[in-house]
């Protein structure tokens, strides 16, 4: 089956997937190619195979595939007109729902991806400061797929050198290097665009040191809460640091998987996209037929609202915390603590594989997944749902036994002997 679909794939869509993140190179050989639905937290491949899922839609799945309020919430918008000529009552609602609920946000513009309101948020800095150029952390690995982003990276193919040399790069959790960027660029940076915190906690005040910088050197500071937003708390990353963004960004798990962004933010710099002001010079923030779309913003609406009835981010602490534990448990009683362990955030994990060197490696993460996979976990990352419960902890640790058992075996022999797959690779890699 998966020769068959994998080839269909490949033959119609460049790189068999809409998003790298779901291409061949990112799952061991025994994954499913091809997925037909998903119910709670699983998914099932056509042949009705079924899998514990950790991906949950690339994160963008938080309280579970399937969920029928959600559904219902979006037939209904859906029946409204979905998209109508001018401003709908929904995307008011919507509207007033976000900025009522984070205390930074006071206009918002609603679009479908993630990169959209990125760059966005970018090419507004830009218009509020009159300045060029752009900051983002190096030890974070994306932001858009847009040029302003991707020409920074390794991946440079397509991108006119001019558009690679704006965006600049500084190391999270060190704002001596940032203070070096605003020195070496006096009075020529927009922005400084970052994650509050993935795997990596900020160091006590860095935050407030880079709001500070940003403050004093007339840069606007921006906080992409792509992942971390509706995670980490209800209102964000930004809130449970206690930090206030200029500009924030959102995706993702805003709306149980359906296609629903954001650009966020302070009136002042906000309201340069608008059409108010007379004899203002005009600003071409975002403007997408669909960004609107009622139907995603109606399961917007009800996501939020079983996030709060169902206390769902306490849960995601909750499970991920015994999750942690679990796994960390396992691989200690295993004796190979220092090569795999689960580390970050309770509420959105992160597994490391190393070698007995202590090496990052990519084939023992290959192995891993495989491994967890011949027990029908599919774990290529850790993104929790409501829909993770109890049951589902019991036989992910139970698998996790098995898993890194034949890992143990790997680093005291030889990982050929185990490993049945082509290693995956990086998303970010200038050769196939």
């Amino acid at each position: 089956m998966k020769d068959i679909y994998s080839e269909k794939l490949h033959h119609l869509i460049p790189g068999g997937a809409h998003t790298y993140s779901r291409g061949d190179d990112q799952f061991p050989s025994n994954a499913p190619s091809i997925l037909e639905r998903g119910e709670g937290a699983y998914v099932f491949s056509p042949d009705g195979q079924k899998y514990l899922d950790y991906g949950m839609g690339l994160r963008s799945v938080n309280i579970g595939y399937g969920n029928k309020e959600i559904a219902d919430a979006c037939y209904q918008e859906i029946i409204k007109g979905n998209n109508l000529t001018r401003a709908s009552t929904t995307e008011l609602k919507a509207a007033e729902l976000l900025t009522s609920l984070i205390p930074s946000v006071d206009m918002v513009k609603f679009a479908k991806h993630g990169s959209a309101v990125t760059s966005a948020a970018m090419k507004l800095s830009r218009a509020y400061t009159g300045k060029k150029y752009v900051a983002v952390p190096s030890e974070q690995p994306f932001f858009s797929y847009d040029d302003w982003f991707i020409g920074s990276t390794v991946m440079q193919r397509g991108i006119p050198e001019e558009g690679r040399n704006l965006t600049l790069k500084f190391n999270y959790n060190n704002i001596e290097s940032l203070k070096q960027l605003f020195d070496q660029y006096p009075g020529e940076i927009a922005a400084v665009m970052l994650e509050a915190a993935t795997t990596v906690e900020p160091k006590e005040g860095f935050l407030q040191e880079v709001k500070a910088l940003c403050k004093s050197n007339g840069a606007v500071f921006i906080i992409d809460e792509m992942i971390t937003g509706f995670r980490w708390d209800l209102r964000g990353a930004q809130t449970y640091f206690d930090i206030e963004p200029d500009l924030c960004t959102f995706g993702k798990a805003m709306a149980n998987g359906f296609a629903v962004a954001a650009l966020a933010g302070k009136r002042e710099i906000m309201q340069i996209g608008g059409i108010l002001e007379e004899g203002a010079e005009r600003l071409f923030l975002t403007s997408t037929t669909h960004g609107a779309e009622m139907s995603a913003l109606g399961a917007f609406m009800k996501t939020i609202a079983i996030l709060q009835r169902e206390k769902v981010v306490e849960h995601f602490w909750s499970y991920g915390t015994k999750l942690m534990d679990g796994l960390n448990g396992i691989s200690k009683d295993l004796g190979i603590a220092d090569q795999f362990y689960v580390e970050g955030f309770a509420c959105s994990p992160a597994y490391s594989t190393k070698d007995k060197d202590g090496n990052v490696s990519l084939a023992l993460r290959t192995l891993f997944a495989q491994e967890m996979l011949t027990k029908n976990i599919m774990m290529p990352y850790i993104a929790v749902s409501n829909s993770h419960k109890e049951t589902e902890l019991d036989m992910t640790l139970e698998a996790a036994k098995h898993a890194l058992g034949i890992y143990k075996k790997a680093l005291d022999g030889a990982i050929e002997s185990y490993l049945k797959s082509p290693v995956i690779k990086p998303v970010f890699r200038k050769y196939n």
